[in-house]
């Protein structure tokens, strides 16, 4: 089995059957067969008897968990998901009954996850599969939310929704070509969702697993992921369909945030999405930061710490880490300019509007340093004399500009 996906359910008798189908309805290969294990946990609905009316019908192993605990919360049923999920796998692998040789060695199994009140697509686990093939260790997907929902939510919420993914997708993208990520070229995304994650099961297990925190545990998990510098894309052609229902399950969770801002239309921003100048502070420090580190520099020059704010002892600690991803973390938890500022609604559209003009000249700047080398490549391959370097050149959508 290369892959188990693990899904924490609670209260969900109304939509857990597409979700279910949605997993029936897989597009894979031969070898790409996988299991799901759902958590339900302190369920008082009928969710127990819709899973077993279906589970004839289902074609793919389905193991089944129920408990019952007075301080259960969102964090704790997805971690215990995925750790049931990494069992399976664990005992499936001891279990192969002739070990492979050593030149062919059998693909790393992996661990997915989402939400009993999502579906996936029909590529969903292929294409996260594939994703892990091309050397990712993790892969984050988008999410939708569905259209029936979305249409009974406020315009407002809609109105700002676009907003802020307008100008989250500028700051990406700036972000992707003056601090390049080789392993997350753009195009890329910014969501660390728990309705769309994949994990090799090395990784997931050398992270820590899931944290089991009441809100935010996927964004937690992601970061833990960083911390150990494992190579995670967020896979713009995967998006998964969850609900946009107001009534959500987990406290604190995106149905709390939805109707915070139905209630209050002025609530900050995501904090990710703050100033341009800020954001430029904090992608260019991190172009630098990561330099220091990669040349193993960040403990002997520590003047980049007073300019950050950052004390000296603090500094040299951070300095001694071993991983760039839990520097990077360190420094930016220990500077005072580096702490998040979010945007009000009311200031996205004139940072909208300088974000564009920023990534214009950006684009622009990128198209004159790649014009000679590949106007040069072109004219080496018109003469059947391919230039040195030449297939290497950087691709439109990829790289930095320095």
């Amino acid at each position: 089995m290369r892959a188990v996906v693990g899904i924490p359910v609670r209260n969900e008798a109304e939509r857990i059957e597409a979700c279910l189908l949605a997993l029936q309805a897989q597009q894979t290969a031969p070898d790409q067969a996988f299991g799901v294990v759902l958590f339900l946990n302190n369920c008082t609905d009928a969710t127990a008897a819709v899973v077993a009316r279906l589970r004839p019908r289902l074609t793919f192993p389905l193991r089944v968990v129920e408990r019952t605990f007075a301080g259960a919360q969102a964090g704790w049923a997805r971690r215990a998901a995925m750790e049931a999920a990494a069992s399976w796998l664990e005992t499936e692998a001891q279990a192969e009954a002739e070990p492979r040789p050593a030149s062919e060695p059998a693909p790393e199994p992996a661990i997915l996850t989402t939400d009993a009140d999502s579906r996936v697509p029909p590529h969903w686990i292929a294409r996260n599969l594939a994703a892990l093939a091309a050397g990712a260790d993790a892969v984050a997907g988008r999410i939708a939310l569905d259209a029936e929902d979305a249409a009974r939510l406020p315009d407002a919420l809609h109105a700002r929704g676009r907003l802020e993914g307008a100008y989250e997708a500028l700051l990406l993208e700036l972000a992707a070509r003056l601090d390049p990520d080789p392993h997350d070229r753009w195009p890329c995304h910014g969501t660390a969702s728990g309705a769309s994650l994949c994990v090799r099961l090395s990784a997931y297990r050398r992270a820590g697993g899931m944290p089991a925190l009441p809100v935010g545990e996927d964004r937690a998990f992601v970061a833990r992921l960083a911390a150990i510098d494992a190579r995670l894309r967020h896979c713009p052609d995967l998006t998964v369909i969850t609900s946009g229902r107001l009534d959500g399950r987990a406290p604190g969770g995106a149905a709390d945030t939805m109707r915070l801002r139905c209630t209050e239309p002025a609530s900050p921003c995501d904090g990710r999405l703050e100033a341009l100048p800020r954001a430029l502070f904090r992608i260019l420090w991190r172009r630098r930061l990561r330099g220091l580190h990669g040349r193993g520099a960040l403990a002997r020059t520590i003047l980049w710490a007073p300019l950050l704010g950052v004390k000296r002892a603090e500094a040299e600690r951070i300095g001694a880490l071993v991983s760039c991803g839990a520097a990077l973390a360190a420094i930016e938890a220990a500077s005072p300019r580096l702490v998040d500022r979010p945007l009000t609604p009311a200031e996205l559209e004139p940072q909208i509007r300088r974000a564009g003009a920023l990534l214009a000249l950006v684009r622009t700047a990128r198209r004159l340093r790649d014009g000679p080398a590949r106007i040069a490549a072109l004219r080496a391959l018109t003469r059947g004399n391919p230039a040195p370097g030449a297939g290497t050149a950087p691709s439109p959508e990829g790289g930095g500009i320095g």
